[in-house]
């Protein structure tokens, strides 16, 4: 046994049951941690230490594993963050770590080395949250452990994005779009569809009779039937000449486009196209940004957008200044109504 730090907190390396632990003591005091240890140590040689639980040597890989195995019914992409968040996390624990020895202090590590990273504010928070996730599981359903360290830990401040393209904008990045991005960009600005949907769509979704796509999996799920406008339909036709494969949109070789393949050639296009700070989603804001700039009322892109909660369209409902120049313009009438009825007045009373 013995004391050791991580940073400026004092660790405990220990055996028990045959099993090596390391443990936080929660404490920079040198003294404080030594009598920490020995109350431990005690409580080892009386066999009284560390009230287990069931599940007490359950790792953190099987926590994952476990988990991804019940998220089968989620759509692709959000299957794909899951697993992304937890081979991230468990590069940073370890493979070995049982969830009973994950400290607030040691989740508190991981959050300033994602930090140190320069990873985004609203990931890190993701991956907090589903880290999260997993304890509050394994202590309900699972019983692998009593307490989640993460639910104490403060989450990063998000600055909200508000990136959504000018017409001149879309001209310029489509001009710098290779043939087969330019056809995505398009029909993801004119349906407002998101990236897993449009790289998984297939043509059994698609009605040229009645001009509509049905997505089956989705984020809310539930399955919808939606209209598809002429500009979106004009892809699909287009495509539809040269079917290679059961999906809409496919790489040279007739498979499904790779997402790394998509948002690099993407990532291109934008520098090419000077346009900075743009992710794909931003062509689902942009779609939804214009619709409502138009005159779209915010029921209907809620329902075209299949957002359960209308709170969350809010932040893709933005005005641009010409948008709300009508609307100031009101006062200039009144005062001109005013000016005109004054007049009258006077011209009736001088007459």
């Amino acid at each position: 046994m013995g004391l050791y730090k991580r940073g400026k907190v004092w660790w405990m390396s220990f055996v028990c049951k045959g099993r090596h632990y390391r443990k936080s003591t929660e404490t920079e005091d040198r003294k404080l941690a030594q009598r920490i240890h020995d109350m431990v140590r005690g409580e080892i040689a009386e066999g009284k230490w560390f009230e287990q639980v069931p599940g007490e040597m359950k790792t953190l890989k099987e926590a994952t594993e476990r988990y991804l195995k019940r998220s089968t019914q989620k759509v692709t992409g959000s299957r794909q963050n899951d697993r992304c968040m937890s081979n991230t996390l468990i590069r940073f624990f370890g493979l070995d770590i049982p969830m009973a020895q994950i400290t607030p202090s040691l989740v508190s590590d991981y959050k300033e080395e994602r930090i140190r990273q320069n990873i985004g504010s609203g990931s890190i928070n993701n991956e907090l949250n589903f880290l999260s996730h997993l304890f509050r599981i394994g202590i309900r359903e699972w019983q692998w452990v009593r307490q989640n360290p993460v639910k104490d830990i403060s989450r990063e401040k998000v600055i909200p994005r508000h990136r959504w393209l000018t017409d001149e904008e879309e001209e310029k990045l489509l001009e710098a779009c290779p043939g087969w991005l330019r056809e995505l960009v398009v029909f993801a600005v004119q349906t407002g569809l998101r990236e897993d949907e449009i790289l998984s769509l297939q043509w059994s979704q698609i009605d040229f009779t009645r001009n509509t796509l049905t997505i089956w999996e989705q984020k809310n799920k539930e399955s919808d039937t939606l209209p598809i406008n002429d500009t979106a339909m004009a892809v699909l036709r287009s495509r539809a000449r040269h079917i290679r494969s059961p999906l809409v949109f496919t790489n040279s070789e007739g498979k499904k486009i790779r997402k790394l393949k998509l948002l690099s050639t993407l990532h291109e296009a934008c520098e090419k196209a000077g346009l900075k700070h743009m992710h794909f989603h931003d062509l689902r804001h942009t779609w939804a940004t214009w619709l409502h700039q138009d005159g779209g009322d915010l029921l209907s892109i809620q329902r075209l957008g299949r957002w359960k909660d209308g709170r969350m369209l809010q932040r893709y409902a933005h005005h641009s200044p010409e948008s709300l120049r009508a609307t100031v313009k009101i006062l200039d009438q009144r005062r001109m109504s005013q000016k005109c009825h004054s007049d009258q007045v006077g011209d009736v009373s001088s007459g």
